[in-house]
């Protein structure tokens, strides 16, 4: 009944209101927050991907240009040796041959706007196409006087975004002209893609000095790639980069698309949560019930199990003396007195020895025939007993004080035995606080001293009566008018079953029951 009211009691705190709501709306929040960090985790993942895939695009496409540029500039070289050429072979006698090959090269190839041969030395003889003026024959002798041999570079004196490339004609310290290439430079950087035309992408070209030449969408702080034109007469710095937006690192569709996901799967993941806590709940009631039934069944047997050792106890004198008279009578009989009388006395006899049969076959029946020694964690045991008394503990107004290590605490016993014994120990100590007008505390301490495990029931009851300590352990001694005095004797013997001691400690107030038990270091079954 005690067990039975045990379970009852805690299957009710299972569905207590109060508690579970606190917990749901923890759990609430707690799914909330994970979902909150999932999404800022994807969103930075997506972020961070995003931000990878357009700069290895930039380095792509920057690649791509820095060849299509560098092969272009290349032309120029040729272009330039083709001209020098014909001007050192006579331009001023065949002027029409140098202004047609001119003529044809920005046709093919529109990004150069001009084509000067200046004279050195005075103003006749000049040949311009696409430039004219003064000012660009005296950038043209400036820059062939400092040329040492190496095409010089210089800004094109027009607002376009353009350069110059002067060499010498010939190229020898007797020159005679400076032939200059008029460039422009956006229409050196124009190709067939269109992801330049992109917003946020930018662009420059600089000449080896640092003048800049062309700053296209360049309000970018700092560029992700810079390469010099792979050219020795024309190594002009290019620098791309790109501004990324917030839009730009996480796309909105990609974005409703991956919070959706995360949202089904949590979803998908509480319900199977909540499905598994559900199990769980069931296989606990259903723990519990077998717990109850185990241990029910247990103490109903060893009961019978003493009551019936008592009784053949008892029993045994008496039918011992009849055994005595009956035997006593049949040798009287034998000596002649009486004949009549040896077959009744013979009938006793046999009916004696049939008896003490009889309970002798209930003795050894009421006796565990089979043991089930196994590595169990004490923790658990005293766990089971407290669960199954949490009833009678919050009935009687008391406070059941558990102390036990973090770490198991391992024994080689019965564990149905083990729980048996915890509970008529702190049952028996529910009892001794029930009528205490003070406090109605027990406490039970798990710790080990050596190589012994030790469990402490300690009350603050009235104590153990002095006429009744010498025989606490005896069957059948109670000081309870309820009491059937076979809990203690039976809890001693199977503590001496599992190799351990069970013993009551002098104290000034209430009672304190100590079991002994050898630790053991064999790992529990399934554990490696």
């Amino acid at each position: 009944m005690r067990v039975r009211a045990a379970t009852a009691f805690t299957e009710i705190q299972l569905e207590w209101p109060l508690t579970p709501n606190l917990d749901s709306t923890w759990r609430t929040w707690g799914n909330v927050a994970l979902w909150l960090l999932c999404c800022t985790l994807s969103l930075a993942a997506i972020a961070a991907l995003e931000g990878r895939e357009r700069l290895a695009e930039l380095s792509i496409e920057s690649a791509r240009l820095q060849a299509t540029a560098s092969q272009r500039v290349n032309q120029h070289d040729a272009h330039l040796t083709a001209l020098s050429a014909i001007a050192v072979a006579g331009a001023d006698q065949r002027p029409e041959l140098f202004r047609e090959v001119a003529g044809a090269i920005m046709r093919f190839y529109p990004r150069i706007i001009g084509i000067s041969l200046v004279p050195l030395e005075g103003e006749a003889g000049a040949f311009e196409i696409g430039t004219h003026g003064a000012e660009i024959r005296d950038l043209v002798r400036a820059a062939a006087a400092r040329s040492t041999g190496v095409p010089v570079l210089v800004r094109y004196l027009a607002d376009r975004p353009a350069y110059v490339i002067v060499k010498r004609s010939p190229n020898t310290d007797a020159a005679r002209y400076g032939l200059a290439l008029v460039i422009d430079a956006a229409a050196l950087l124009e190709g067939e893609s269109a992801y330049w035309m992109e917003r946020g992408i930018g662009r420059s070209l600089t000449l080896p000095d640092g003048t800049i030449l062309l700053e296209d969408g360049t309000d970018q702080r700092a560029p992700q790639f810079v390469h010099t034109l792979s050219s020795s007469t024309q190594p002009l710095r290019l620098e791309t980069a790109i501004r990324l937006t917030l839009t730009d690192l996480l796309p909105p569709g990609r974005i409703a698309l991956v919070l959706a996901m995360i949202t089904l799967a949590g979803l998908i993941l509480r319900a199977a949560l909540r499905q598994r806590a559900q199990v769980r709940a069931a296989e606990r009631r259903a723990e519990l019930s077998g717990l109850e039934t185990r241990l029910s069944h247990a103490a109903r047997v060893n009961a019978l199990g003493e009551m019936a050792s008592g009784m053949a106890h008892e029993l045994t004198q008496p039918l011992t003396a009849i055994l005595a008279q009956a035997q006593a009578a049949r040798h009287l009989i034998a000596r002649g007195e009486t004949e009549k009388v040896t077959g009744v006395l013979e009938e006793v006899v046999g009916q004696t020895r049939r008896a003490s049969a009889i309970l002798e076959r209930l003795r050894t029946w009421t006796r565990p025939q089979e043991r089930h020694p196994e590595t169990i964690d004490l923790r658990e045991c005293i766990h089971v007993a407290e669960t199954l008394l949490a009833g009678q503990v919050a009935e009687a107004g008391s406070l059941l004080d558990v102390h036990a290590p973090a770490v198991p605490v391992l024994v080689l016993a019965d564990r149905v035995e083990l729980e048996q014994v915890l509970f008529n120990l702190i049952r028996n100590a529910l009892d001794a606080v029930a009528d205490s007008a003070g406090v109605r505390e027990i406490s039970v301490v798990l710790s080990t001293d050596g190589d012994t495990a030790l469990i402490d029931v300690v009350d603050t009851g009235s104590g153990i009566r002095e006429d009744v300590r010498d025989q606490l352990f005896t069957p059948f001694v109670t000081t309870r008018e309820s009491g059937t005095g076979l809990g203690l004797a039976l809890s001693h013997r199977l503590v001496e079953r599992a190799g351990g001691d069970l013993v009551a400690v002098d104290t000034g107030q209430g009672a304190w029951f100590r079991v002994s038990l050898p630790l053991t270091h064999m790992k529990p079954d399934g554990v490696k």
